[in-house]
């Protein structure tokens, strides 16, 4: 563990402290763990530590409807797990574009015990090393509900408040993040952060290109590059995948912007229709006049490949019929319903 004593100065325990003319703050996130009665009584699990159990348990509850949920709710129910999860909102992936949310919760709903509106007010021990939760759904009905293992999978907030960070000069804005500027750099001289810690993407790809910039700009002070976070894509690797970059539907018509939408299944191309799929589509949204893509959202396998040629017309720019227009598109390949969907703005 580390805190600063003051400028570019570490207090790292046991009567030892270090300092450095440059520092780069990368401490990362942690679970959000929420204050439910009862629930420092009882053993849980977070994402840092589920994935150590030492065996496969019989029952599963989860907290949270984010992609933390999401993705452990698919892994541990195709291992064999019976799966609960309780969510407070009425769909699942809230954030994701309403329509990916909706579908998404219906699929998961499919194979996992799905509670929607669902409020947990207490969490006690079973006695035999399992968890009830006392929990209130949509009709204001009071349900207990056993399971081996109870999952929290709330949210992550940033290590930023373990680090004393006041003393050395560096501030945080409201939400508990590092403030940095366009090269990462923190309001104290010499100091760096990158990630978690001064990110609200928080993604490994993001983590990773901070890395990079922060390297390059330690190393050529005189010539330093900026992070560029306008064009961040993210994805769930549950079942099915979801895969999304831009603006949803419902924040375009929130800035007013003047849009147009086109909606593809996968079921209409040739690679869709040999799966059989009618679960799965992309949705595209772009400005009416340029066509430049103003947000993209995938549902379905391979969501987060397919995404990838979306998210590269964005950051260079180019308009959606110009990306499917202009080049061959492989037949007959999932990437089929990409370039249908984007000849679809034209509609």
């Amino acid at each position: 563990r580390a805190r600063f004593v003051g400028p570019r100065e570490l207090d790292v325990g046991a009567a030892e402290t270090i300092s450095a003319d440059q520092v780069v703050i990368a401490a990362g996130s942690r679970p959000v763990v929420p204050e439910l009665p009862g629930l420092s009584s009882v053993e849980f699990h977070t994402s840092d530590t589920v994935m150590r159990l030492h065996e496969l348990p019989r029952s599963m509850l989860i907290i949270g409807g984010g992609y933390v949920a999401a993705e452990f709710a698919h892994i541990f129910s195709a291992f064999g797990t019976s799966v609960t999860v309780l969510n407070r909102s009425d769909v699942l992936l809230r954030r994701e574009d309403a329509d990916v949310a909706k579908r998404f919760t219906e699929l998961l709903a499919r194979r996992v015990n799905v509670r929607l509106e669902t409020t947990v007010k207490a969490v006690e021990s079973t006695g035999d090393l399992g968890v009830r939760v006392d929990s209130v759904g949509p009709e204001e009905g009071r349900e207990l509900i056993e399971a081996d293992v109870l999952l929290i999978a709330t949210g992550r907030v940033p290590n930023g408040d373990t680090l004393d960070l006041a003393r050395a000069g560096i501030e945080v804005d409201d939400d508990g993040l590092i403030v940095v500027d366009e090269y990462l750099r923190t309001t104290a001289a010499g100091v760096f952060a990158l990630g978690d810690v001064c990110s609200n993407e928080q993604l490994k790809h993001v983590a990773n290109k901070d890395a990079r910039v922060v390297q390059h700009n330690l190393l050529h002070p005189d010539s330093m590059i900026t992070s560029d976070r306008r064009i961040v894509p993210h994805a769930v690797f549950s079942m099915p995948q979801v895969a999304s970059v831009g603006l949803t539907e419902a924040q375009a018509k929130e800035y007013g912007m003047d849009y147009v939408v086109s909606r593809q299944d996968y079921g209409e191309t040739a690679f869709g229709w040999a799966m059989e799929d009618a679960d799965h589509f992309v949705k595209i949204i772009a400005h009416a006049r340029s066509k430049i893509i103003l947000g993209a959202h995938v549902i379905g396998p391979q969501a987060s490949s397919l995404i990838q040629p979306l998210v590269q017309a964005m950051s260079f720019e180019q308009p959606g019929l110009e990306v499917a227009r202009g080049q061959y598109w492989i037949h007959p390949a999932m990437t089929e319903v990409l370039e249908n969907a984007l000849l679809g703005l034209d509609d």
